[in-house]
């Protein structure tokens, strides 16, 4: 079924960014929060990257009445930052405070832990350590850390059980707070379960432990995700904060801030600067580095009239440029919110996660009750209640889903990061995710395939006749006429350096060609009927036309006065990197195909240049969209590849809809992916991307899953009979180190490079 373009128009979204967030649990309750206020349609929550989406009828909710939800289900929302400002500003500021926080309290943990670990394995080796002294300095330590570090998690675990709910933080604060009240029991009363006249053993150590390891693994955690945003952060630094605005009557320049321009106003942007935001030049020339947008290293010429892009580099000239686009309305911007709302998605597959997630806390909390029960029943002594909740704790405390929660966010914010390095737009989750499913590329032809224009694709010269002096004369003619034939031979012209000569009597014969006198010689440029009807003999260039013809190419004839000196072919040249984009396709095991619009020669001619067996030509855009329905009825997962308003409908009816980069923004609107950078080599990348990052996913999620199947049972004391045993400070340690090990495969995906041309098509 075709997917869904436009929003109902009574609809509104939101994006709120989070804090205090940091499991699959948190993910729960403040997505139940969100859709428990009136008017909330959807409401995503994305872990990884700390945004909720939230789609809502204005006329019966506000932003307000979201952030209040939030706050009442005990996490904080960042206030949004002013237009023009950097969306990441506030994130980027509110995760440097965190981080510094979190660095604060793990110092303090860790200053107070160690020792408590040390005095807890003496064994009798420090003198007091076994008696009441060292229980009560055992005590001290293990408050410091479970009241001081570890109040946060013991206000956010028990606000969570308040509410009705559970997450890892009450999973952490049960282990960590019935660890401790054991212990201060068994400190300050040790002759109510005294056992055989030995008092019964504390675990403060295991309480600080807990603690200490898991505040590592969030400080661990909070610097890898603030790698996924790197990609984002990179395309607002390529904005300058000031802008030298220029005065409208007296030329004079202030400094400005980048956020303070308006669109007319115009401003000076000097050699080794960078364009402050999307205008025309209005005075000056420079060559242009683009290669943000564009992905080409050279830089392109500027001047009175061309369009520039916020972020662009001046090398050579100073532009004055009058600005039409500022904030979230520049090229860079709006790239950079595809990316931003990209990695805030959420993948089919993290619907698996949700699922467990959802009613795995629950079950570990009976079970770890049930684990208890068990413990102590088969040895109803003091030792045996000592022995039983060490084994409730450990449980408590390894099962947290932390893993399995980041699983398929973290993998998602960084392919999308990559992808935008790459010159690929995933505008969700979803579409990555669908992407990597992909066995069938259809390519439109012109614009896709091809470059779009007419270019020069043959010259045939006359004997005698050089092919730069066949260029030179036909483009003299050619130079008055506004056809884009004539455009294509003065481009193919003065590409070759020719000096083009004069012409004068220039005469346009409509849809025959065009005539003109250049050094004193009428020189004819045109279709060959039109020039056999003016007298001359074109019956030796019959051949060279039809095979033109045959090819798709249209033949135009070349006359001085009665004598032909050549003939030119005109038409659509194909994308230089096509050929090597299909090759690197079908080496990944996709197969290729064409739906075009154009005449079935002209499409056959393209795709025999490519060797794409499977062509439909000559169809309108619902022909268009009934072929790839026809793919996807007979089992196959389409990707479609276009760049024209008539390839909207069929974009958005592909499993995958790619728009290239400089196609129509309808069709950009549609599609799922925008193939900004490297022209059509874009595609295989933006397939084996999705399929590494869907690897990446399946590997976070078995990962995650089998150490809790795991580490559960061994935590239980399933296997205590034959030794293997898991104590609460091994398990927090696992615990936290689990979720850094999620993301730091993710992160590893940073690392994805386009696979190299197979050898023949280098």
């Amino acid at each position: 079924m075709p997917k869904t373009i436009a929003r109902t128009a009574a609809m509104t979204s939101a994006v709120l960014d989070l804090t205090g967030m940091t499991c699959a649990g948190c993910v729960g309750r403040v997505e139940r929060a969100l859709a428990r206020v009136d008017g909330v349609t959807t409401a995503t929550v994305n872990l990884a990257t700390q945004q909720a989406q939230v789609a809502f009828d204005p006329a019966r909710a506000r932003r307000e009445d979201l952030v209040a939800a939030v706050v009442a289900a005990g996490y904080g929302v960042l206030a949004p930052t002013a237009p023009g400002v950097a969306a990441t500003t506030g994130r980027s500021a509110a995760d440097s405070i965190e981080r510094r926080a979190q660095r604060r309290q793990l110092i303090v943990a860790a200053v107070a832990t160690l020792p408590l670990l040390v005095l807890a394995m003496a064994h009798g080796a420090i003198p007091f350590a076994d008696g009441q002294v060292g229980r009560i300095v055992q005590f001290a330590l293990g408050s410091v850390v479970l009241l001081g570090p570890g109040r946060a998690l013991l206000h956010k675990g028990f606000a969570a059980v308040r509410a009705g709910a559970a997450d890892m933080n009450t999973l952490v604060s049960l282990g960590a707070s019935a660890a401790w009240a054991w212990s201060t029991v068994a400190t300050f009363a040790p002759r109510w379960f005294a056992h055989g006249g030995h008092a019964p053993h504390v675990y403060f150590e295991a309480t600080a432990a807990i603690v200490a390891f898991v505040l590592f693994g969030k400080y661990l955690e909070s610097r890898a995700r603030w790698r996924l945003g790197d990609a984002v952060r990179a395309l607002h630094a390529l904005v300058p904060t000031l802008a030298h605005r220029v005065g409208t009557r007296d030329d004079q320049e202030e400094d400005v801030p980048v956020a303070a321009l308006q669109p007319g106003e115009r401003v000076r942007v000097r050699p080794g600067e960078r364009v402050p935001s999307d205008g025309l030049v209005e005075h000056g020339s420079s060559a242009v580095d683009e290669s943000l947008l564009s992905g080409e290293s050279v830089p392109v010429d500027k001047t009175v009239g061309a369009r520039v892009v916020g972020g662009s580099l001046v090398t050579n000239g100073a532009l004055l440029v009058r600005i039409d686009r500022t904030g979230a309305d520049t090229a860079l911007a709006r790239i950079a919110a595809a990316v931003e709302q990209a990695q805030g998605s959420r993948a089919p597959i993290a619907r698996f996660a949700d699922r467990v997630s959802a009613v795995f806390v629950p079950i570990v909390l009976v079970l770890a009750l049930l684990t208890f029960v068990v413990w102590w029943s088969l040895a109803p002594t003091t030792a045996g209640l000592a022995v039983a909740i060490e084994r409730m704790v450990a449980v408590l405390v390894i099962a947290c889903p932390c893993a399995l929660g980041l699983a398929t966010p973290a993998a998602i914010a960084v392919g999308a990061g990559r992808g935008a390095e790459l010159g690929v737009l995933f505008r969700t989750g979803e579409a990555l995710e669908h992407a990597s499913h992909v066995d069938t590329v259809v390519f439109d032809k012109t614009g896709t395939l091809t470059n779009g224009r007419p270019e020069v694709v043959a010259i045939e010269p006359a004997p005698g006749i050089a092919d730069a002096a066949l260029l030179r004369t036909a483009a003299a003619v050619e130079l008055a006429s506004e056809h884009p034939f004539a455009r294509a031979v003065v481009a193919a012209a003065r590409a070759g350096d020719e000096t083009l000569l004069p012409a004068t009597a220039f005469v346009a014969t409509p849809a025959m060609g065009v005539s003109a006198r250049v050094d004193d010689a009428l020189v004819r440029v045109g279709k060959f009927a039109w020039l056999a009807s003016e007298g001359l003999d074109v019956t030796a260039w019959a051949g060279p036309a039809e095979s033109l013809a045959a090819r798709g190419v249209s033949p135009l004839l070349v006359a001085r006065g009665q004598e032909i000196l050549g003939l030119l072919g005109i038409a659509d040249g194909v994308r230089p990197e096509a050929a090597a984009a299909l090759a690197r396709l079908r080496s990944m095991g996709l197969q290729v195909a064409m739906a075009s619009g154009d005449r079935r020669g002209v499409a056959a001619a393209v795709a025999g240049t490519l060797g794409i067996d499977d062509v439909a030509a000559e169809l309108l855009p619902a022909d268009k969209v009934a072929r790839i329905a026809a793919l996807r009825k007979a089992g196959r997962r389409v990707a479609m590849v276009g760049d024209g308003v008539n390839d909207a409908p069929a974009l958005a009816a592909a499993n995958v809809g790619m728009a290239m980069g400089q196609g129509t923004e309808i069709a950009a609107a549609a599609a799922d992916v925008a193939l900004l950078r490297f022209g059509l080599l874009a595609v295989p990348t933006a397939l084996a991307l999705a399929r590494a990052t869907m690897r990446t996913i399946r590997r976070n999620l078995l990962w995650a899953s089998v150490y809790n199947l795991l580490g559960l049972p061994i935590a239980a004391g399933l296997f205590a009979p034959i030794g293997l045993v898991l104590s609460p400070v091994v398990a927090s340690a696992a615990m936290s180190l689990s979720s850094v090990s999620v993301l730091l495969s993710s992160l590893w995906l940073r690392r994805f490079a386009p696979t190299p041309l197979p050898a023949e098509s280098r």
